[in-house]
Parts: C-alpha cells; sequence; structure tokens
C-alpha cells in the first residue's frame, strides 16, 4: 500500500501532501482549476525526474481525502492522464505512470519561468541586491549545498 508520507498546510489553510517524489499542493486563487494544478504537478514530477516509469498514484480516495477536495476532481485529472497515456490504471492494482512522457508546454513552462524569475529579481532588488550581483549569490549557494 502506498501512502502519503507527509501532511503539512499551506499559510492559505490549504493542504500540501508528499508521496515519493511528487509533492502535491492545491492554490485554488490562482485561476488554474484543480484538476489542472493536479495534472501539471503529475507532469512536472515525470518531467524532472521526481516520478518515473512504474511509479504509484495515490488512490483517487485518499488523495482526495488527503487534499481536501472532490475525489471527481481528482478522477478527472486522472483520466486525461490517462487519455494522453501518460498514466496506466490496472483495476485493482492502482494507477501508475506510463513510460509515455508528456510533452512540456513550452509557452506555459518559459511563461511561468519568467514569472518566477521576475518574482526572484524584484525581491532581491528589494533587499538591495543588484541584478550583477545575482549570479555570484546564486553559485555561492549552488556551491555551498
Amino acid at each position: 500500500m502506498v501512502s502519503l508520507t507527509e501532511k503539512a498546510v499551506r499559510p492559505s489553510g490549504k493542504p500540501v501532501s508528499q508521496k515519493s517524489g511528487i509533492r502535491f499542493s492545491l492554490d485554488p486563487e490562482n485561476g488554474v482549476p484543480i484538476y489542472r494544478q493536479i495534472i501539471q504537478q503529475i507532469e512536472y514530477a515525470i518531467l524532472s525526474g521526481r516520478m518515473k516509469t512504474g511509479d504509484r498514484l495515490p488512490t483517487i480516495r485518499a488523495l482526495a481525502v488527503e487534499l481536501k477536495t472532490n475525489p471527481n476532481t481528482i478522477a478527472r485529472a486522472y483520466s486525461e492522464l490517462e487519455i494522453l497515456g501518460i498514466l496506466e490504471t490496472q483495476v485493482g492494482s492502482g494507477t501508475y505512470i506510463s513510460d509515455k512522457k508528456p510533452e512540456p508546454e513550452d509557452d506555459g513552462l518559459s511563461r511561468k519561468i519568467q514569472e518566477v524569475l521576475a518574482r526572484f529579481v524584484q525581491e532581491m532588488s528589494d533587499l538591495g541586491v543588484e541584478k550583477r550581483e545575482l549570479a555570484a549569490l546564486i553559485n555561492t549557494y549552488k556551491n555551498e549545498e
């Protein structure tokens, strides 16, 4: 039996779930439907290598309870990924990652990267760090890990 191993609550009060390799986190205020957020998080986990072919996903019921959302929402996300061939459901056994990789949404991914970078640069600027110092700070941080 696969269980969600870590539970936490976001500052907004929305739950966050951690399963080996994937962290589900819902944000109802970002304008993206919940089922799409789940789809995106599964796709990103596969593309980043955190989830691999054969990894089992939580059951619909278990994930719905952990995320405090409607089971139909989870079922819709799983169903769309199954139609795309990214997930495989084995009756009585569970839902697994298939060997087909999702196609990265270049537009969506590029936009997301730009948003994260813009926020990062703005926050560093607010802290008094100049743009030309950022690369050195990132390298120092990366080397310390």
